[in-house]
């Protein structure tokens, strides 16, 4: 296990993200509800944006994360990145720090604006740009998800815990596929059919998807970007990383490599498979690779 900046209690730290957490619930469910009212929707959404939309949710939960961090570690060594420092200041200082901080205040902004309450906040610890720490709240399901390195819990607002059920099944034909609402594409769609999972679920936001790999009820995620469009980013996948990594599942490149953070723009293109059993998850990616070589689906 990786030791923590020297002052740093993992057991401290974990107490304090569960109380920042719950009070980041507190805010997204209140917009969440004002965002209902037509007459209160446009005093929300704070830019123009429909890729890339931001809300009041998005910006005073990151305030108060990041407010909380700063407030509570002062003297830690460590650097903040936030998606909303980037997409409103382009602030990317320190983004090379040792210790760095990872924020998605909403990750599924376009599903917290449509109501489908898939939606979820972003957390991670990356150390030397791995993330070893991460949190991923669904205020909607009273969910709050932490883990740190192969350690996981779920808890809901009262601090019960739920079971972790991750599922066994190893087989495509078998999996349950759990897919965008908002991002998927043509050649996404393609792939799926070609594929032909036993199931497949519909949600918004990464971290809900994760998750829904982790409780059993989906068993894969596939993302795919097309070239030259946008890619999800270092903020929508540490935290869910670090979450499914600790239930056993795997995350990785369509060559089976690792995610590398902090690269240019922070983004990761191409396709990225999130699976429930990291034993099988290679057989997993040559698979999809084939059935896209196969078909010429994508370019390899």
């Amino acid at each position: 296990m990786i030791k923590l900046p020297l002052g740093v209690d993992i057991d401290n730290l974990i107490e304090d993200l569960r109380i920042f957490s719950w009070e980041a619930a507190e805010i997204l469910l209140f917009y969440s509800k004002m965002i209902k009212d037509s007459n209160q929707k446009k005093d929300i959404i704070k830019n123009n944006d429909d890729q890339e939309p931001v809300t009041l949710a998005d910006l005073k939960v990151n305030e108060l994360i990041v407010k909380r961090i700063k407030e509570k570690y002062k003297n830690i060594n460590w650097a903040i990145l936030s998606e909303e420092f980037v997409k409103i200041k382009n602030d990317c200082r320190n983004t090379d720090a040792e210790w760095l901080w990872i924020i998605d205040p909403l990750d599924g902004t376009k599903d917290f604006i449509q109501g489908t309450k898939n939606y979820a906040m972003h957390l991670a610890l990356n150390y030397k740009q791995k993330p070893i720490l991460g949190v991923v709240l669904i205020p909607e399901r009273d969910e709050l998800w932490i883990s740190y390195g192969d350690k996981l819990f779920c808890e809901n607002r009262k601090g019960l815990r739920k079971k972790i059920n991750i599922s066994d099944n190893n087989k495509l034909k078998d999996m349950t596929l759990v897919t965008s609402k908002n991002h998927r594409n043509k050649i996404l769609k393609e792939l799926i059919y070609k594929i032909n999972f036993k199931k497949i679920i519909v949600m918004g936001s990464i971290g809900c998807k994760v998750a829904s790999i982790v409780r059993g009820e989906s068993d894969i995620y596939i993302s795919l970007s097309l070239p030259g469009q946008s890619s999800p980013k270092d903020w929508d996948f540490a935290s869910p990383e670090a979450i499914l990594r600790a239930a056993g599942g795997a995350i990785t490149t369509l060559d089976n490599e690792e995610l590398i953070y902090n690269s240019k723009n922070f983004e990761h293109p191409g396709i990225i498979i999130a699976s429930n059993n990291k034993k099988n998850h290679r057989s997993l990616c040559n698979q999809v690779k084939e059935i896209v070589k196969i078909n010429n689906i994508y370019p390899l």
